[in-house]
């Protein structure tokens, strides 16, 4: 399917996590707080449950370390914010 669609498959070596550590943290993170110790009755709960953590709390309030310690969207307002004081 993907040389039908002349696609290459990306992924990280085996068994190395450095090659996608950003993807790893988000979720060992993610796992964390929501998954471990979670059972959840159907899909549809556990869909929810993963919605709301990270449109809630992970791009809301959690501060990161790469992001100069905002939230996801604290740090996107101001990168947009710097963006509209350039010219092209």
């Amino acid at each position: 399917a993907l040389r039908q669609h002349r696609a290459i498959q990306s992924m990280s070596r085996k068994g190395n996590c450095w090659d996608n550590a950003v993807a790893e943290s988000f979720f060992h993170t993610l796992k964390a707080h929501i998954v471990h110790d979670s059972v959840f009755k159907t899909r549809k709960e556990a869909n929810v449950a993963l919605f709301e953590y990270i449109e809630t709390y992970y791009n809301r309030v959690r501060r990161h370390s790469a992001n100069g310690w905002l939230s996801p969207n604290a740090f996107m307002q101001k990168h947009l914010l710097l963006l509209e004081g350039t010219t092209v």
